[in-house]
């Protein structure tokens, strides 16, 4: 059986089309606006790549959540990953966009063609090789990721310390999802009425994630799969509590995702990490208890600890031209920015939203072009 054939159902246009005329239906009944963020970038990549914001009624809009790590990432931490590249006899290991996303010194892509040693991998196990190949190399993985990803770093890290490595550090940048939503939906300005929550994050931490979320603010979540079914399906479920007056959390993707998760992976990652106090986030500003750091047992393989001395720890501002961080609140929609598709393009990208290939201004770029 082809992976094709295995997808095909949720993508058949007949579906796609009998979904969208139930939607419409529903939305004429609504008193006011629903106002939907979906959380993931895979999402917002779904809703461009397949015209599925064509086929929503007028009165249902999407707005575009902070579901991309590398865009959320502020300047101040990728300049420690060029900072932690310059020292003599370092290697810097990164996974795919965080590689590209320039800081104030330029990207990582620019540090190797400096001639210093940064390194794409395809999997963050290949960090346990690279040490053991380079034993006289201070190696540094730069761990980026929601809850998604977090478990894979915690995986290297228990197993370097197993294998007793003494050159493997980690600089970790591991996010939360549900304290980026709360520091949005606290915004006086967010318009935001109903949930697309992301899949992904929710298979490792599972739905229960959302609970205090859907306590707190009496808003409908679903938990969404990334396919064109799959989100329409969402947005029915979504409407149907709307009309109902319910704030219920539900889980869509059921084929992936449980209320308890992985509770195997959340375990390697509660072994190693802890919450930390503070983190900024770009466009977003200071959220509290919103990241991840090594726990001090771990702290000789903590970057931020053994290379203290070599971090600026310097505060960066954006420019201002740049709306990605109204973006990320929902407030604005790339096209809104005049920077949009002439001063900022994926190959000269000026915000961290082009910049990643989940970022909502790629993805407009791509698809939703005018």
């Amino acid at each position: 059986m082809s992976v094709d054939h295995l997808i095909s159902p949720f993508r058949d246009k007949r579906t796609l089309l009998a979904l969208s005329d139930a939607i419409k239906k529903l939305a004429f009944k609504l008193e006011k606006k629903l106002v939907i963020m979906e959380v993931c970038g895979g999402h917002t990549h779904s809703l461009m790549k397949y015209g599925l914001l064509d086929l929503m009624p007028k009165n249902l809009e999407f707005v575009h959540g902070p579901g991309c790590p590398v865009c959320v990432m502020p300047r101040a931490r990728l300049d420690e990953a060029y900072e932690l590249a310059t020292i003599k006899d370092s290697i810097i290991l990164s996974l795919g966009d965080m590689m590209k996303v320039p800081g104030s010194y330029g990207s990582l892509i620019q540090a190797r063609e400096k001639g210093l040693d940064a390194r794409f991998l395809y999997s963050p196990m290949q960090a346990l090789e690279i040490a053991k190949e380079n034993p006289t190399k201070k190696v540094i993985y730069i761990a980026i990721g929601f809850e998604t990803t977090t478990p894979m770093s915690a995986s290297v890290l228990l197993n370097a310390k197993k294998e007793k490595l003494k050159n493997l550090f980690f600089h970790i940048n591991h996010i939360l999802v549900p304290p980026s939503v709360s520091a949005i939906l606290k915004d006086p300005a967010c318009q935001i009425n109903a949930l697309l929550a992301p899949s992904h994050v929710s298979v490792i931490s599972g739905a229960q994630i959302y609970s205090p979320l859907v306590d707190r603010f009496k808003l409908p979540i679903i938990v969404s799969g990334f396919e064109p079914v799959d989100i329409l399906e969402s947005v029915l479920m979504l409407l149907k509590q709307a009309l109902n007056k319910e704030a219920k959390l539900e889980i869509q993707y059921k084929r992936a995702v449980s209320f308890e998760g992985n509770v195997k992976a959340q375990a390697l990652v509660n072994a190693c990490m802890e919450v930390r106090e503070n983190f900024e986030w770009r466009g977003l500003g200071n959220i509290k208890r919103s990241a991840l750091k090594l726990k001090e047992a771990f702290a000789s393989y903590d970057a931020e600890k053994v290379f203290k001395e070599y971090l600026s720890h310097k505060i960066i501002k954006e420019n201002k031209a740049c709306k990605c961080g109204e973006i990320l609140k929902g407030i604005a929609k790339p096209l809104d920015c005049s920077l949009f598709a002439t001063t900022c393009t994926p190959q000269n990208p000026i915000g961290s939203c082009m910049v990643s290939s989940e970022g909502a201004c790629a993805a407009y770029y791509r698809y939703k072009r005018v």
